[in-house]
């Protein structure tokens, strides 16, 4: 509902300024019910004589599209006050955030994300994981901490969720607070309150990284995590078959995208080749060979690493333990790839 009400606010042009009302900031808020949709509008210039005039036309567009919701559509005018500045957070003790994306669902970037996580704590840094996939929070059972029940505690003057720990990450999930049939249903407004509440309201305490594993593909929820965290660089994962390498382009594009502008640290290729275990040596290129590489090198981006099909990779996800804790033949993939995002990230080399 709020994507498609967002497609309408792009189509109402401001005819002074030239842009529409998503793109030239002048929407505010959205927030949207199966009854009720409330879109606050906001000009910079006080008594803006083209106010009355988009507000009705917005009035009309969401109610034509919505005719089963009553639609308010609210004006404001003049520079917003700061109250992004006292609002309280617990990320104030986190040093570096990375997010890490995928073009498409399918491609272990969950995975590849606990893993790494394992291989930065093994560098010796404090290390926290933010599991923002609301279409399938998987975390949770990467850690095997599925059963985690939330504690919350009143610290600094506000009420603060304890996140899960497990192998020295701590750990929040959407996942803690929906059943596992539940998360797909989670939609819009109801998903970004969710989720900068977990944001805001984690006790992180002292972390040197945040990593942050977003939801496959582009849209609202990626959005609104990058405005709510200070976001350092981004992570995209993939695959080496085309359909796959194909999608990452969006994912590249969303983070340089002009109004966006967070560096792509660069890209993982996963499930690189397959090597069986009696056969360590041997490498058997299931996917094609290299699709990521070349996807990077021909588009500007940095390369990061192969991280191959390995046994103990898919047992250890299920059994609750990353590979990278128990594994030698896996635990130098995710380091060699962790010990770059440390030198270009944390070391701001970006």
């Amino acid at each position: 509902m709020e994507k498609k009400i967002r497609e309408l606010l792009s189509a109402i042009i401001h005819p002074e300024k030239g842009h529409d009302l998503l793109s030239g900031g002048m929407v505010e808020r959205i927030e949207a019910s199966a009854e009720r949709i409330v879109v606050t509008l906001r000009f910079a210039k006080a008594r803006d004589p083209f106010a009355p005039k988009l507000r009705k036309q917005a009035q009309e567009a969401i109610a034509e599209a919505f005719p089963q919701c009553t639609v308010e559509v609210d004006v404001h005018e003049g520079t917003p006050r700061k109250v992004e500045a006292e609002q309280k957070s617990t990320t104030g003790q986190i040093g570096h955030v990375v997010a890490v994306a995928s073009g498409k669902g399918g491609v272990g970037k969950s995975t590849v994300t606990a893993n790494l996580a394992i291989a930065l704590r093994n560098l010796g840094y404090r290390v926290g994981i933010l599991d923002a996939d609301i279409y399938g929070p998987s975390q949770p059972k990467l850690f095997g901490v599925e059963d985690y029940l939330p504690a919350a505690v009143h610290e600094d003057d506000m009420d603060q969720i304890v996140p899960a720990e497990s192998m020295g990450i701590k750990i929040m999930s959407i996942g803690f607070f929906v059943k596992p049939n539940d998360a797909l249903l989670w939609r819009g407004a109801m998903a970004v309150n969710a989720l900068r509440q977990l944001i805001h309201q984690t006790r992180w305490g002292k972390l040197d990284v945040l990593l942050t594993d977003l939801p496959p593909g582009t849209g609202d929820i990626h959005l609104s995590i990058i405005n709510e965290l200070k976001i350092d660089s981004a992570v995209i994962v993939s695959t080496p078959q085309q359909v796959a390498v194909a999608d990452v382009r969006r994912g590249v594009e969303l983070f340089r995208n002009p109004q966006v502008k967070i560096p792509v640290a660069g890209i993982v290729e996963n499930m690189a080749w397959f090597t069986p275990a009696e056969l360590p040596q041997n490498r058997y290129y299931l996917f094609g060979r290299g699709g990521a590489r070349r996807f990077a090198e021909e588009n500007g981006v940095d390369f990061l690493g192969e991280i191959p099909i390995v046994q103990s990779i898919m047992e250890g996800s299920d059994a609750g333990s990353p590979a990278a804790t128990c594994d030698p033949m896996v635990e130098p993939y995710y380091r060699d790839v962790a010990q770059k995002i440390v030198d270009k990230v944390m070391k701001n080399q970006l």
